[in-house]
């Protein structure tokens, strides 16, 4: 065991290693640089016949874009020379941008004004709402810089001594995320496919930048194999259907989806413990990717060709958790020769890279003490438990019968006897132990919690498998009557991701909070009023996400066929953690 667990740190080095200096292929490996909070915000849209930069210059870069500034915003007493030489140098020395090997464009001013500074997220750099702290006062400009013609390169740089986090849109596509400008960063351009524009430093590169992923999960009682791709590109092997058009509209999106499904079911080839696997199309998606999250669009709105990306998730159902899953990769093309992977399991990703001459996605159970859901022992009802207290109290009216006529035959004079002595001993610890035995299971806080524990954790494990109908049969061991299918309904809702096409979390922990039970009568069961926590993790997209939920119900357990069976339960309140 010592030596496979070092073989799986050592693959989880090679494959880190692997991620961050091949593709960065790593699942969860989101590169945050804080540029989004540089002194000075710079976006370049690459347009067919211009270049346009949005500036938002912070005080602190005063200096280095003095030749920008009006006149009115230069210090009092400070010399320069005429505004129109500053905007000459300015082009030329300053924010300079470079078509293939020409000199720097001359570009011009469209407008300046003061104004508030846009808040950003700190991960993604997307614009967010006015917050309720007095925004800080930037110098907004807006610059062209005028194309000639297509150029085949543009070298951005940024002044000297200049704080500048930037972001460049190529045709309205991202070249890359929130970044730093520096000097003489060369940008390559794809004008037929913006997608491939890349700049010649591998640090200036967005998160989301492969045409092609493919994972591999690897859970108890299923492998599921996850195809992420765009369509434009898997228009090399396919027909998408779509004409030739650079949209894909609302009305063309379910056919196309259907298409893509059909041909990824031929491709994604999954082997199981050495045979090969037989799966079924789990969901297919267009999404949306950013570095915060990763969700299905819904509403299906039109999407432009040279962006929308897609996902498709395919099952296949195990006994188990097995020991080793392959998937082989066969859709290579002359632009995708590299395909970012990654095998996860409760231990997370190992990334690695698909290749021609490397085409296997490879994943083995390295793991020293896998979590194998199961599902656990509920004690049942103590059906003695109402014979023995009708007995108790049966020995204790006897009892009570036996000292009447014993204080009367002392009145009369004549003496307990032994025989009376004895009959009221033995009433005495009959009586004690048939009223003891009989409140031993008496259903306290403390007993109703066990029992509670025990059924909401095999509530929760029933949806550890996929099929309806092994789901609903081991509810029925905790569930009883009608209640069956409105837990089914409701457990489901509130495992899955609403934001993710109706994933479904796979539960870790159900943990009691709270619980204040109430006995209906001995052996009947109990109402319960209870808090309990439900945590749980969902793995596509190319991300582990978490969740944790918070109930609060009234409940009501009761022996049924001789086990206990929640019979009624009413959600008070419901909060996602």
């Amino acid at each position: 065991m010592a030596v496979r667990a070092t073989a799986r740190l050592i693959l989880l080095c090679i494959g880190a290693l692997l991620a961050f200096g091949a593709c960065r292929a790593a699942a969860d490996a989101i590169i945050v640089s804080r540029a989004m909070t540089a002194t000075t915000i710079a976006e370049v849209f690459v347009e067919e016949s211009q270049v346009r930069v949005e500036l938002e210059i912070g005080i602190p870069d005063r200096g280095p874009f003095r030749n920008l500034l009006p006149d009115e915003l230069l210090r009092e007493g400070e010399t320069l020379p005429p505004r129109k030489e500053r905007l000459r140098a300015f082009f030329d020395r300053d924010l300079v941008i470079r078509p293939d090997s020409g000199g720097a464009i001359r570009g011009r001013v469209v407008s300046t004004e003061i104004r508030p500074r846009i808040r950003r997220d700190e991960v993604s750099g997307e614009p967010l709402p006015a917050g309720e702290e007095e925004p800080e006062r930037v110098l907004f400009a807006e610059l062209l810089y005028p194309l000639g013609q297509r150029p085949e390169t543009l070298t951005l740089s940024s002044p000297e001594g200049a704080g500048v986090g930037f972001v460049v849109y190529h045709l309205g596509l991202p070249v890359i995320d929130f970044r730093y400008l520096g000097r003489d960063e060369v940008l390559d351009l794809d004008w037929e496919d913006p997608w491939y524009s890349r700049f010649r430093n591998r640090n200036l590169r967005r998160q989301y930048d492969a045409p092609i992923q493919v994972f591999l999960y690897a859970e108890p009682y299923e492998v599921r194999a996850e195809v992420i791709a765009r369509p434009r590109d898997l228009g090399h092997w396919l027909d998408l259907g779509l004409g030739g058009g650079s949209t894909i509209p609302v009305d063309a999106q379910p056919e196309l989806l259907d298409r893509v499904a059909a041909f990824l079911a031929e491709h994604v080839v999954v082997n199981i413990d050495g045979a090969p696997a037989e799966g079924t199309l789990d969901r297919i998606h267009f999404l949306r990717r950013t570095l915060r999250t990763s969700t299905v669009i819904d509403p299906p709105e039109e999407l432009e060709l040279v962006s929308a990306t897609l996902g498709a998730i395919f099952v296949f159902p195990t006994a188990g958790l097995p020991q080793e899953a392959s998937l082989r990769w066969d859709l290579f093309s002359p632009r995708i020769q590299r395909i970012p992977a990654a095998a996860t399991d409760e231990a997370g990703p190992l990334p690695t890279v698909l290749e021609p001459d490397a085409p296997v996605l490879r994943w083995q159970n390295f793991l020293r003490n896998p979590t194998v859901p199961t599902l656990v022992e509920v004690a049942a009802p103590a059906s003695y438990t109402g014979a023995l207290s009708v007995l108790g109290w049966l020995c204790v009216a006897l009892l009570a019968l036996v000292v009447a006529w014993q204080l009367a035959e002392t009145l009369r004079g004549r003496g307990l006897g032994r025989r009376g002595l004895a009959l009221t001993a033995l009433l005495v610890l009959v009586a004690g132990a048939a009223l003891g035995l009989g409140r031993l299971r008496a259903l306290d806080d403390e007993r109703a919690a066990e029992i509670l524990a025990g059924l909401l954790h095999n509530i929760y494990r029933a949806f550890d498998f996929r099929d309806e109908e092994t789901i609903y049969d081991v509810l029925e061991r905790s569930v009883a009557g009608d209640l069956l299918a409105r837990i089914y309904l409701e457990t489901r809702r509130g495992l899955e991701l609403a934001s993710q096409g109706g994933a479904r979390a796979k539960v870790k922990e159900v943990s009691l909070v709270e619980v204040d039970a109430q006995e209906f009568g001995a052996g009947e069961g109990f109402r319960a009023r209870c808090t309990w926590t439900v945590a749980g993790s969902v793995g596509h997209w190319g991300h582990v996400h978490q969740r944790i939920n918070q109930y609060e119900a009234a409940i009501e357990v009761r022996p049924v066929d001789g086990a206990w069976k929640i019979t009624r339960l009413d959600v008070i309140q419901e909060e996602r953690l």
